[in-house]
């Protein structure tokens, strides 16, 4: 015996046609108070994303035009760069490299300005970051002239450090390897 099966929520083939002849009701139209929740929706949801943006838009603005620091041409005031003081030489002393050699290193500080006649800095600082950098490297690492100059600008980057800005530069006096 066969099985039959009906479709019953389906409108009828040409049902909403005219002259269909639908046996459904037409769909209610929505209360005047009521929306339904497509365009009313996106609009509260688009005020909700543009919103905030504008408003941190608007603070931005606000910040760089009328709070922001101003120097002359509209660029950030630079610190002025130090001028060269004296200069302090150190007696040089012998750093053990890599394989039994050692280096003998001289150094002399270039002080700025700011550092007083009578003030000057305690070498003992700048011999102790010339050891830990020299100190296992090879023969051949040192002695490499383009090596030499990073070596000396690492140690001029440290000494400004250490000093909190009273040496700007550094030169070898003596720079003898065995």
């Amino acid at each position: 015996m066969p099985i039959e099966q009906r479709v019953i929520a389906q409108p009828k083939i040409g049902g909403g046609k005219i002259g269909g002849g639908s046996s459904t009701p037409p769909a209610e139209e929505p209360a005047a108070g009521k929306k339904k929740g497509g365009k009313g929706g996106s609009k509260k949801k688009l005020l909700l994303i543009v919103g905030p943006i504008l408003v941190i838009a608007i603070a931005a603005a606000v910040y760089f035009l009328v709070l922001a620091p101003k120097s002359g041409a509209g660029t950030p005031a630079a610190t002025p760069a130090p001028s060269p003081g004296v200069v302090l030489t150190i007696d040089p002393i012998s750093v053990n490299l890599a394989e039994g050699h050692y280096l003998r290193i001289g150094l002399a500080l270039q002080l700025t300005d700011k550092v007083g006649e009578k003030e000057k800095p305690d070498p003992a600082k700048a011999l102790d970051a010339a050891i830990t950098l020299f100190s296992g490297h090879t023969v051949a690492e040192v002695s490499d002239p383009a090596t030499r100059e990073s070596f000396r600008a690492e140690l001029e980057k440290s000494l400004e450090e250490i000093y909190e800005g009273e040496v700007m530069g550094v030169y070898f006096t003596n720079f003898v390897t065995q």
